[in-house]
C-alpha cells in the first residue's frame, strides 16, 4: 500500500505538470520573442526542445537521467514514451469521432484521392532515400543499424508517435540500441524541417507579391458549432467534455481488446501489432461512430453526443501532449555515433520531401497549389497541425479545400499506407528485397497519381 507522501504517488502528476507547464513557457516565449514568433515552430515541439535542453544539461552535469529522479517517480523516462504512444492513438481516435460532412463532388473525390496518394508516396520516397542512405552508411561504419534510415517516413511523415513505435520495433526485435531515441530525434528534425521549409517557401511567395500572409494574433476564427441542433447541453448532469473524453476512451478500450486478440493469434508480430494501436484505435472509433449513428437512424438514441469542436479540442490536447512528451524523451547522450547520419537524413527528408511535394501541388492542384503544398509539406514533415500552421499562414479561414483534403485523405492514405507499415519490420533481416520493394511500390504510386497525365498522353 503506497502512502500519500511516496513518491510514486506524485510522479506521474508531477511529470505531466512539468510537460504543461513547458508548453505554457512555450507559448509565452513565442509571443514575446518575434524570431519564434514568425519560425512556425510548433509550440509543443518548442516546450519539448525546452525540457531536453534541460535534461540532456542535467545528465551532463550530474550523470544521471533528468527524468528518472525520484520527483518524477523514478522512471520518468519510461512514462514520457508511454504517454506519447498513447497520446498518438487517442488524438487520432478523437479526431475519427468528427463528422466526416456530406457527400463531395467527382472533382473533389478525385483531389481528396490525389491527396492520400501523395501521402503514401512521400512516405515512400522518404522510405527508399532513408533506407538507402544508411544502408550505404553501414558499409562503412562498424556495428551500424543499416535498417535505421527506413525511420526516416515515420518522423517525418507521421511523427513522433510513430516514430518512436518502429524504434522500438527495432530495439525489441532486432538489437537497434537506441532505437526509440533515434526515431524521436528524427521526428524532432521533421519538425524543424517543417518551420525552415515553410518560412523559406512563404518568404520567396510574399517576395513574388503571390500572398499576403495573415496575422493569426489580429484574426477571429470563423464561429464554431459548440452547441449545434438537438445535442446535449454544454453543462448537463454529466459534462459535454466529459461525454467527448468518455467515447475517446470506449473505443480505445476495444482497440485493446483487438490488439490482444491479434497479438494471441499471431505472437510472432506481437510488437508489431502494440505498434498499431494507433491504426486499430481508428478503426474501432470508426466502429462506435457507425453503432452511435445508426443508433440515432434507429430512434434508440435522441441526442446528439459527438461534438466535433470539443472533440478537435480533445484530438489536439492529445497531440500536443504527445509531441512534447516525444522531444523531451529523447536521450541525446545515446545517440553520439548516429549524429552524422541524423543530419544526412534530415536534410534529405527535407529537400526530397520540399522538392516533390511543390511538383505535385503544381501538377495536380493548380487552382491553389500555394495551400495544398504547405499543407501538405507541413503535415509530411511534421503532423497534421504542422500542415495546419502553415496553410493557415495564407489561408486563415480555410477558405480552399486545402484543409478538406487534409481531413479526408486519411482513408485512401491508409489502405495505400498499410501494406508500408507491414514491410518495415522486416528491413532489417531482408534489406535488399525491401528495398526493390518500396521502389517498385514507389513507382506505381506515381503512376496512380499521375494516371490522367500519363494516359492522356498516350491516347494522344
Amino acid at each position: 500500500m503506497s502512502n500519500f507522501w511516496d513518491s510514486n504517488v506524485w510522479g506521474f502528476i508531477n511529470l505531466l505538470s512539468i510537460l504543461l507547464i513547458s508548453l505554457i513557457i512555450a507559448n509565452m516565449l513565442k509571443r514575446s520573442i518575434k524570431l519564434l514568433k514568425y519560425s512556425l515552430i510548433p509550440t509543443s515541439v518548442l516546450g519539448g526542445a525546452i525540457l531536453l535542453v534541460i535534461s540532456s544539461c542535467y545528465e551532463l552535469i550530474t550523470g544521471k537521467i533528468f527524468f528518472d529522479t525520484s520527483f518524477f517517480g523514478g522512471n520518468g523516462m519510461a512514462v514520457l514514451e508511454t504517454i506519447t504512444y498513447h497520446a498518438l492513438a487517442l488524438g487520432f481516435i478523437a479526431s475519427t469521432f468528427k463528422s466526416s460532412g456530406g457527400k463531395l463532388s467527382k472533382k473533389r473525390n478525385t483531389e481528396i484521392f490525389n491527396t492520400g496518394v501523395t501521402t503514401v508516396s512521400t512516405y515512400l520516397l522518404q522510405a527508399v532515400l532513408g533506407f538507402g542512405i544508411t544502408l550505404v552508411a553501414a558499409l562503412f561504419m562498424s556495428n551500424f543499424f543499416a535498417a535505421s534510415g527506413i525511420l526516416l517516413p515515420f518522423g517525418f511523415g507521421q511523427g513522433t508517435g510513430q516514430a518512436m513505435n518502429y524504434g522500438n520495433i527495432f530495439e525489441a526485435n532486432n538489437g537497434f540500441e537506441g532505437g526509440k531515441s533515434f526515431g524521436l530525434t528524427i521526428a524532432a528534425m521533421g519538425f524543424l524541417s517543417a518551420s525552415i521549409g515553410g518560412v523559406v517557401h512563404l518568404n520567396i511567395l510574399k517576395r513574388k507579391n503571390k500572398i499576403k500572409l495573415a496575422n493569426a494574433e489580429d484574426s477571429t476564427e470563423k464561429a464554431q458549432n459548440i452547441e449545434g441542433d438537438n445535442e446535449i447541453p454544454m453543462q448537463g448532469s454529466m459534462d459535454k467534455i466529459t461525454v467527448q473524453i468518455a467515447f475517446v476512451c470506449i473505443a480505445y478500450l476495444l482497440s485493446y481488446g483487438l490488439i490482444y486478440l491479434l497479438a494471441l493469434l499471431l505472437p510472432g508480430m506481437k510488437a508489431t501489432i502494440y505498434g498499431f494501436n494507433f491504426l486499430i484505435g481508428v478503426l474501432s472509433a470508426t466502429l462506435v461512430k457507425t453503432v452511435i449513428n445508426k443508433s440515432r437512424e434507429k430512434k434508440l438514441i435522441n441526442r446528439q453526443y459527438i461534438n466535433d469542436f470539443l472533440m478537435t479540442r480533445v484530438s489536439n490536447f492529445f497531440f500536443d501532449l504527445m509531441v512534447v512528451a516525444g522531444i523531451a524523451a529523447i536521450r541525446l547522450s545515446i545517440l553520439e555515433k548516429y549524429w552524422g547520419i541524423v543530419l544526412i537524413l534530415s536534410v534529405a527528408g527535407l529537400f526530397s520531401t520540399y522538392f516533390y511535394n511543390l511538383f505535385v501541388a503544381r501538377k495536380l492542384f493548380p487552382e491553389y497549389e500555394n495551400e495544398q503544398f504547405l499543407m501538405m509539406y507541413g503535415m509530411l514533415t511534421g503532423t497534421a497541425s504542422t500542415g495546419t500552421i502553415l496553410l493557415r499562414e495564407i489561408d486563415q479561414h480555410f477558405e480552399t479545400p486545402a484543409a478538406d483534403n487534409m481531413v479526408y485523405q486519411n482513408f485512401p492514405a491508409i489502405v495505400f499506407g498499410f501494406p508500408l507499415m507491414l514491410l518495415v519490420p522486416y528491413a532489417p533481416v531482408k534489406p535488399i528485397p525491401i528495398m526493390i520493394i518500396l521502389v517498385v511500390f514507389f513507382a506505381v504510386m506515381n503512376i496512380i497519381l499521375f494516371r490522367a497525365q500519363i494516359f492522356r498522353r498516350k491516347k494522344k
